[in-house]
C-alpha cells in the first residue's frame, strides 16, 4: 500500500519561497529606511508615520511579517528534520503556529498605530 501524496506541499514551499525572496529583496531595505535613514535624518520620521498610517501599507507590512516568519518556520521544521529531531508532522504545528500568532501580532500592532 503506497501513502498519498502530500497536496498542500506545493503550497507550504509556495511560502516558503515568498518568504525567502521578500525577506532577500526588501528586508534590508526596510532596516536601513527604519534603521538608518530616519535616525540619520535622511527621511523624515513624519514622512514615514504618513506613509505606515496609510491602511495598504499596513496590510503589505502585515503580510511581509507573514512571509518572513513563514519562511523562519519552514526552514527551521526541516533544519531540526535533518538533523534528526523527530518526524515532520510532530512539530510542524509548533513552527507554523508560532508564525501565525507573530503575524496575529503584526496585525494588531499595525492596527495600533
Amino acid at each position: 500500500m503506497t501513502a498519498k501524496p502530500d497536496k498542500t506541499a506545493p503550497l507550504f514551499w509556495l511560502l516558503f519561497a515568498g518568504g525567502g525572496t521578500a525577506s532577500a529583496m526588501l528586508l534590508p531595505a526596510m532596516v536601513f529606511v527604519t534603521g538608518v535613514a530616519v535616525p540619520a535624518g535622511w527621511v523624515a520620521e513624519d514622512d514615514l508615520m504618513a506613509l505606515i498610517g496609510n491602511p495598504l501599507t499596513r496590510l503589505v507590512v502585515v503580510s511581509l511579517v507573514f512571509l518572513f516568519l513563514f519562511h523562519w518556520a519552514h526552514r527551521f521544521r526541516y533544519a531540526l528534520v535533518d538533523l534528526g529531531f523527530g518526524g515532520l508532522g510532530k512539530q510542524a504545528w509548533l513552527f507554523y503556529g508560532t508564525a501565525l500568532a507573530g503575524t496575529g501580532l503584526a496585525g494588531l500592532a499595525a492596527l495600533r498605530l
